[in-house]
């Protein structure tokens, strides 16, 4: 996380799709976001309410984008179509006030 703190204009986080994932990324975005880093998180659609209770939980909404579950046993093909679908909406988010 240093490096992205000193080296990075934007953070955009994607680990995993499991839920233990989505809490670490809501706890990262929270912090860059708090040391004026923007960011956002990617996550599969799985953990909507785990993000969710994460945020509430430490009074921070971080932007995210999920795409559909699960991600782990897909081909890399998938994995990119998955990535060319969440581009715009991912994008969006970073240029967003």
């Amino acid at each position: 996380k240093h490096q992205s703190v000193s080296e990075c204009d934007v953070v955009i986080e994607a680990r995993a799709d499991r839920g233990s994932c989505t809490s670490c990324s809501v706890h990262d975005i929270t912090d860059l976001e708090s040391r004026g880093i923007p960011g956002m998180f990617v996550a599969s659609d799985e953990f909507v309410e785990a993000a969710a209770a994460q945020g509430k939980s430490l009074g921070f909404d971080p932007a995210a984008c999920y795409v559909p579950h699960p991600i782990q046993d897909r081909t890399d093909t998938e994995i990119r179509a998955l990535a060319d679908a969440a581009f715009e909406e991912i994008l969006s988010q970073i240029v967003a006030p």
